[in-house]
């Protein structure tokens, strides 16, 4: 049914089917569901977590899975593979008219998912939910942290818990609520935000995390969204957290910030005087060593740096990133290739001009630290002397990441480094004449 949802063929397959079979089949959450929005676990008996946090961007289907789960519990579905059923579920929004609005009588809420013969009783004036076999959900908001003490409940459903404006308070109210049954569970649902609740419960063994993206939800959503927003916001900070269900964190001592990286992004480069393509190689050709850093970028009339490319990439042979950086030069016409000759510096030289010996090829030598190398570039993006064209998520993930030591991860910085070496070669290097202006 998923595949079908995707191939946009369940059209064509429910009208040829009678209503009542259309309608047992459009709820029969075990078919259609995309295995994302289904409990972590579940084929080895429901798993052992206690929270399931649900990080998924706009319209990646965390409500419907989050409204499916009530569901499962109140009504028993699912036996063993969906944990106990549950007699008493707090659903909790971050406003009352959130809670009405989206878990209840959304589109994608409680009683939209339910056959009308199985559907709860809502009773909106007492956020109250009360199916047939006697199960009941009550609605609370965030915004009230202390009208949830005194309940307590089996099973609770928190959506958006990253905007919650009191959401730790929320939370630690929720959690003294968890007391009944066999085994209380909850399911988060929200848009990721680097708070830091969302933090501790990444942290916490007893948290089952799923990952889904707006992309995975496409059939389900419109096209002229998927081509102006996915298309406009695609690998920026906002895109990678609203539509990719990501959490991006900065680095307190990082020399960038994502702010910064955004206030400089600009959709296309204008007229270049100068291009380069700078090559950081790896020290050893290992599948698993470091990367190769290849980033391409020009300078304006005004001065102004234009980052345009970055085509690193781990594992490659030395004639294979040599390639990618020689190909790279040209298909932007770039003037020359940087490149960093610390590493075997002949060798480098050899498989360059092997691939193509016109190419002109300027050497560059470390002889100060990643950090002091760096600073002088961080401090053109201060001045507002540089700008990504485009969106560059891997390379911006190490620049917002590199602190004084180097990289959380302990890894070498390749594609920072030939970002560094790109633009000290255009802005603080030897200027050179310019030739001709390009467009990008």
């Amino acid at each position: 049914m998923s595949a079908c949802w995707q191939q946009g063929s369940l059209p064509d397959l429910l009208a040829a089917l009678e209503a009542d079979t259309a309608e047992w089949l459009l709820h029969h959450w075990p078919l259609i569901g995309r295995p994302a929005q289904h409990p972590p676990g579940a084929a080895q008996g429901g798993g052992d977590w206690l929270t399931w946090l649900v990080l998924g961007g706009r319209g990646a289907g965390k409500t419907r899975a989050g409204s499916e789960w009530v569901r499962a519990l109140a009504l028993g579905l699912g036996g063993p593979l969906m944990g106990p059923p549950a007699g008493r579920i707090a659903l909790v929004a971050e406003s009352l008219a959130d809670l009405r609005e989206v878990m209840v009588e959304g589109v994608s809420g409680i009683l939209a998912v339910h056959p009308r013969r199985e559907r709860p009783n809502w009773e909106p004036t007492r956020r109250r939910l009360e199916w047939p076999n006697g199960a009941v959900a009550q609605g609370f908001s965030a915004d009230d942290p202390e009208s949830l003490r005194g309940p307590q409940f089996d099973a609770a459903w928190c959506d958006e818990l990253a905007k919650w404006r009191y959401a730790q308070s929320t939370f630690d109210m929720l959690q003294f609520g968890l007391r009944l049954g066999r085994r209380p569970r909850q399911m988060v649902t929200t848009t990721p935000r680097p708070t830091s609740l969302i933090r501790a419960l990444l942290a916490d063994p007893r948290t089952a995390v799923t990952r889904m993206g707006t992309a995975e939800n496409a059939a389900h959503l419109a096209p002229t969204f998927l081509e102006t927003v996915v298309g406009r916001y695609a690998g920026t900070r906002l895109g990678r957290q609203e539509l990719d269900g990501e959490l991006i964190e900065d680095r307190d001592d990082a020399l960038w910030n994502r702010a910064a990286i955004e206030a400089a992004r600009v959709a296309v480069a204008p007229p270049l005087v100068r291009l380069v393509v700078a090559v950081d190689p790896p020290a050893s050709a290992q599948r698993h060593a470091d990367a190769c850093g290849i980033v391409a970028a020009g300078i304006d009339r005004d001065g102004l740096v234009h980052v345009l490319a970055d085509e690193s990439a781990q594992g490659l042979t030395p004639n294979g990133w040599g390639g990618r950086a020689i190909g790279l030069f040209h298909r932007l016409e770039a003037d020359r290739v940087v490149v960093e000759v610390n590493q075997g510096g002949d060798m480098v030289r050899t498989i360059l001009a092997g691939i193509d010996p016109a190419v002109p090829v300027t050497e560059v030598r470390a002889t100060r630290g990643k950090w002091l190398r760096a600073e002088p570039v961080a401090a053109l993006y201060e001045q507002g002397r540089v700008r990504h064209a485009g969106a560059f998520p891997a390379l911006e993930d190490e620049m917002c990441d590199f602190g004084p030591e180097g990289l959380t991860s302990g890894r070498s910085p390749d594609r920072l480094d030939a970002l560094v070496w790109a633009i000290t070669a255009l802005a603080l290097g030897p200027r050179e004449a310019a030739p001709r202006v390009r467009r990008i």
